[in-house]
């Protein structure tokens, strides 16, 4: 059973450039504050400053630096007219345990910032690695994961370094020769060495993939679904309704890591297997695109994608171009393609729901507006998937002889049974199925007749 985390407090910190708009700043400053939730923090302010470009020395100007140190450290904070605006003490929250900053920033940038506030620094970046590292749970995706931290991790032993000051910098040499190599030069090629020691293994784990796959395509049809889309859109929620399956649903940001695959349920014809893949994320660590590329490769082999949109969010236009940007750096693009507009019932009221429904199918002609929690809607969105499928399927008519009726279950199992009648003989089925499908059932009772 997993033990809840003690709830840690962070504030935020984050410059607008001319560059973004309010909308766009706000909505990228909530989904900090959704990633800090999902690792077990509770942002308690947001210090914000607009800038014409990240400050070189700490990311944020120094004023507002000074500020921060103050937030952390229990001190009143000041307006330009003397007027006390915030204080922590007087809010009587708890010590401040991070600063947690929405943009990657160099380790010069983290460390400076660190020295003045005196509270630990996390970047954005770092806030997914770990959010990724604790989540995952197949040998693949953490042995995915784990490139992307040392990755991310390898440029920064230099700060960390200065941090610990001058006593474990330097080790002796070797044979009298030189000064030896750093600490810091020593992390660097384990790093190196651990990197490319991972990547054996995903190259191996890829390998036996493959052959899985190829093997399950020679078992069975593989008419496949994958859901994809922004994190927190509600694909989990999905992927249960439609396979009746108990996948982890939570209210989290990257709930879920690895590829879930299950069979549309109830069972059709032809069976359709539904995979729910990582969700996606604006400004996601390009290391955590390449890593988790073979973890979005389930949407390549899929013959439809659902895109998955949360329709609520007033950004959800952002976030569909970030998930359409990711499909197209997997090369998934010109796939198939049905955009979901999910969570309806959380857009107000029925006439509120009903205005949201007729501008989304004017805009998005082909798109589906449902509700995962509504039986109803599943139950079109499972029609149509279906029908989705059987666009290429044949109709023909089988004829099994009684002394043969044991391979009736197969008929059914492997076909959509139209119709059935009966002479002195045997038994017509009128089905309609894959063509490869309907050939091997052929032949098959060809010679049992």
């Amino acid at each position: 059973m997993e033990v809840e985390q003690k709830l840690r407090i962070a504030v935020a910190a984050a410059v607008q450039l001319p560059s973004v708009s309010d909308v766009e700043f706000e909505a990228s400053l909530m989904e900090l504050r959704e990633l800090a939730k999902t690792l077990g923090f509770k942002v308690v302010h947001a210090f914000v400053q607009k800038r014409t470009s990240f400050d070189t020395t700490g990311y944020l100007g120094v004023g507002k630096r000074q500020e921060i140190r103050a937030f952390v450290h229990g001190e009143p904070i000041f307006d330009e007219a003397g007027d006390e605006v915030l204080s922590l003490a007087e809010s009587n929250l708890p010590e401040i345990d991070a600063i947690l900053v929405d943009h990657e920033i160099s380790p010069s940038q983290a460390r400076n910032l660190e020295i003045e506030a005196g509270c630990e620094v996390m970047d954005r970046t770092m806030v997914i690695l770990e959010i990724f590292h604790r989540n995952a749970r197949s040998r693949a995706a953490k042995a995915q994961v784990e490139i992307a931290r040392l990755g991310y991790m390898a440029p920064r032993l230099r700060e960390a370094a200065k941090l610990a000051g001058p006593q474990g910098r330097q080790r002796s040499g070797v044979g009298g020769r030189g000064a030896g190599e750093s600490h810091t030069e020593l992390d660097k090629r384990k790093i190196r060495d651990r990197i490319a020691e991972l990547q054996l293994e995903i190259l191996a784990m890829e390998a036996e993939r493959k052959t899985q796959r190829a093997r399950r395509q020679e078992r069975q049809s593989q008419a496949a679904v994958a859901l994809v889309g922004y994190t927190n859109a509600g694909k989990s929620t999905l992927m249960r309704a439609l396979t009746g399956s108990e996948v982890l649903v939570a209210n989290k940001l990257f709930a879920t890591l690895d590829t879930t695959v299950r069979a549309l349920c109830p069972e059709s014809v032809p069976r359709v297997l539904v995979s729910d893949t990582v969700g996606f994320i604006k400004n996601l660590p390009h290391g955590l695109v390449a890593s988790f590329k073979s973890t979005l490769d389930e949407a390549l082999d899929a013959g439809l994608l659902l895109h998955v949109i949360d329709a609520s969010d007033p950004g959800f236009e952002r976030q569909l171009e970030v998930t359409d940007h990711v499909l197209a750096e997997i090369s998934a693009d010109t796939l198939p393609r049905l955009r979901i507009f999910n969570k309806i019932d959380h857009v107000g009221d029925e006439e509120a729901q009903a205005e949201c429904t007729a501008r989304l199918h004017e805009q998005y002609p082909e798109c589906v507006v449902m509700s995962a929690r509504r039986p109803e809607d599943v139950a079109r969105l499972r029609l149509r998937i279906i029908e989705f499928f059987q666009q290429g399927l044949v109709e023909a008519e089988l004829f099994l002889p009684w002394s043969a009726q044991q391979l009736r279950g197969e008929i059914y199992a492997r076909c959509q049974v139209l119709a059935e009648r009966a002479d002195g003989e045997g038994a017509f089925f009128s089905i309609r199925g894959e063509p490869a499908t309907v050939d091997s059932l052929r032949q098959q009772f060809a010679q049992v007749g």
